[in-house]
């Protein structure tokens, strides 16, 4: 047991990206049981959509369980600081925005959390207001990302030179060996989006897994640069008519609007590629089988301790 896994209550130092509005409590909770990190995240929707899923997460496992709070996303901020109290959700995982007012209201319920971030200045910052976890996310990774555009193997090996605190690596990790490269950066566990998309459990449309299972290595793009909102998704015709879009100028307000949890629920959950776009990761290009979430983890595990036995008996010659 690292010092991640111990302070989470986890067997694996792994942990699920949240997803925004397509979350759910089967995937969650699967996650969960495999010994790993769940979370739900709370994106745009409404507080009894979350504390339904919430429940039904509950009901599903006993493992401890995350909720992703996008601080400057949910417009219902303060509601889901009292759904994780309410609950008795142990963990709390918090993006897109300043978490400093709310980790002591955290901490006084015994909610340990997680400040997701992208650069050395917001780890530090996070570490001072009393994170328990740091999470950060590279360039590789699906959806709202930062606008630094900061490699994952660039910004591990930082954040833990400037932290005390652990640190998870987000961002270009699908397998064993990103695993086992995170942890030999120094990071002591990871965080995963897209790979948990192509899984059994994880009820999302054929056509979302189909295109992860089709996938190569440039099959995601960004979005957004040219209005502050860098997002990755997957290549498909809802993703280039957003491109058009900027070609043409697109008002970031309107651009805004286009890319609003709605078109991200069209596209994952009712797989319709032409009207909605999907998050996608650069490891897309990786996916190349849907097992169960436990077989998922397990098969990283025994790769990941393979890879640091293999270089424990190596010889340089």
């Amino acid at each position: 047991m690292n010092n991640l896994t111990g302070i989470l209550n986890i067997d694996v130092p792994i942990l699920q990206g949240g997803m925004g509005n397509i979350s759910n409590a089967p995937l969650t909770a699967a996650v969960s049981e495999a010994g790993a990190l769940g979370t739900i995240g709370v994106g745009t929707m409404d507080v009894d959509e979350v504390e339904s899923i919430i429940i039904e997460t509950k009901n599903l496992t006993t493992k401890p369980f995350a909720l992703n709070i996008p601080i400057a996303i949910t417009p219902h901020l303060q509601e889901m600081v009292r759904l994780v109290v309410k609950h008795g959700v142990p963990v709390v995982s918090l993006s897109a925005g300043n978490p400093t007012p709310l980790i002591p209201y955290f901490h006084e319920h015994g909610v340990k959390v997680i400040c997701v971030v992208a650069s050395k200045k917001q780890a530090v910052k996070a570490e001072q207001a009393g994170a328990d976890i740091i999470v950060g996310e590279g360039y590789e990774a699906a959806g709202i990302n930062s606008n630094l555009e900061t490699t994952t193997l660039a910004l591990i090996p930082q954040l833990v030179d400037a932290v005390s605190i652990p640190v998870a690596a987000a961002g270009g990790i699908g397998d064993g060996r990103g695993l086992a490269s995170m942890l030999a950066l120094g990071a002591s566990g990871v965080q995963m989006g897209t790979r948990l998309i192509a899984t059994k459990e994880a009820p999302f449309h054929e056509n979302y897994k189909t295109a992860l299972l089709n996938a190569k290595d440039d099959s995601t793009v960004i979005v957004g640069r040219s209005v502050g909102k860098v997002r990755r998704v997957m290549k498909a015709p809802y993703s280039a008519e957003l491109l058009q879009k900027e070609k043409e100028g697109v008002p970031a307000e309107e651009f805004g609007k286009l890319t609003s949890e709605d078109f991200h629920r069209i596209g994952a959950l009712e797989g319709k590629l032409d009207r909605g776009f999907i998050n996608g990761g650069q490891i897309s290009g990786l996916v190349s089988d849907i097992p169960t979430v436990k077989e998922l983890i397990e098969k990283m595990m025994r790769d990941a301790e393979g890879i640091f036995t293999r270089l424990v008996n190596h010889k340089v010659k």
